[in-house]
């Protein structure tokens, strides 16, 4: 299997980082198998379509707009996605959008795709997540690994001497 974990986000605008904080929790806490590969996206866009082509299991964390509460974590599962982005948090989800159509086209799509989103309290420019987000992510990363357990992945807690994929 070939599965990708791929959080996005701009780290300058506030809780629009919150996808990229959710990957970082689960590379710094949880040891995968060597098939998992977790990917901080940034703001990236048509430039990650090579990486997320063909994937067995794409799963995308990210900040959403969901009309829910700030905090609110949501997932969303295969073609509830890209429909779902034609209301954009940020100018990113319009390259993510596109990525995905390209996948679609090319034939390339993932056989699975998840989207665990969370809410934004604040867009501000800012390095640091609000309190309502940050405390997000632990549900969020629960998500995460709810989607990668559906896959058949285990994911085990880091001990001090844990060494990754070479």
């Amino acid at each position: 299997m070939r599965i990708l974990v791929l959080g996005i986000g701009n780290l300058l605008l506030g809780d629009e980082a919150v996808g990229v904080r959710i990957v970082e929790a689960l590379e710094e806490r949880y040891t995968l198998p060597c098939h998992v590969e977790v990917l901080d996206g940034g703001t990236s866009g048509m430039e990650l379509l090579d990486v997320m082509a063909a994937r067995d299991h794409l799963i995308v964390a990210d900040a959403v707009l969901t009309g829910a509460a700030p905090g609110s974590v949501a997932v969303l599962h295969d073609e509830e996605i890209p429909a779902f982005f034609s209301r954009k948090v940020s100018p990113h989800q319009l390259g993510l959008c596109d990525v995905l159509m390209a996948l679609k086209l090319t034939d390339e799509f993932p056989r699975r795709l998840t989207l665990v989103g969370v809410v934004p309290s604040s867009l501000e420019p800012g390095i640091r997540l609000t309190p309502v987000v940050s405390a997000a992510i632990e549900p969020a990363l629960a998500e995460v690994l709810t989607a990668l357990a559906e896959s058949g992945v285990k994911a085990s807690r880091k001990e001090v001497a844990d060494v990754g994929c070479d």
